[in-house]
């Protein structure tokens, strides 16, 4: 016979927290959590912020989301080589 013990979930650090922001934790949470559909509309609710913010504040909104964009793909490429 074999053995059915549920393996448990590791535990990210920076989802517990995530989750705890009031508005943000609930939207991540859907996307993580909820069908495909969620995850498109994040990503257009994303798209849409910027060009809202480009919209109104102009090059600075622009520089600002590239800046934003640098940090979170240096942060990634960090996680993925620590494994």
């Amino acid at each position: 016979m074999t053995d059915t013990t549920d393996a448990p979930k590791p535990r990210h650090i920076t989802r517990q927290v995530t989750y705890r922001i009031p508005i943000i934790g609930r939207m991540a949470r859907e996307v993580v959590d909820g069908p495909v559909d969620n995850a498109f509309a994040a990503i257009i609710g994303v798209v849409s912020a910027v060009a809202i913010g480009v919209l109104i504040w102009g090059y600075p909104a622009l520089i600002f989301s590239a800046l934003l964009a640098t940090a979170l793909m240096v942060i990634t490429l960090i996680r993925i080589s620590l494994g």
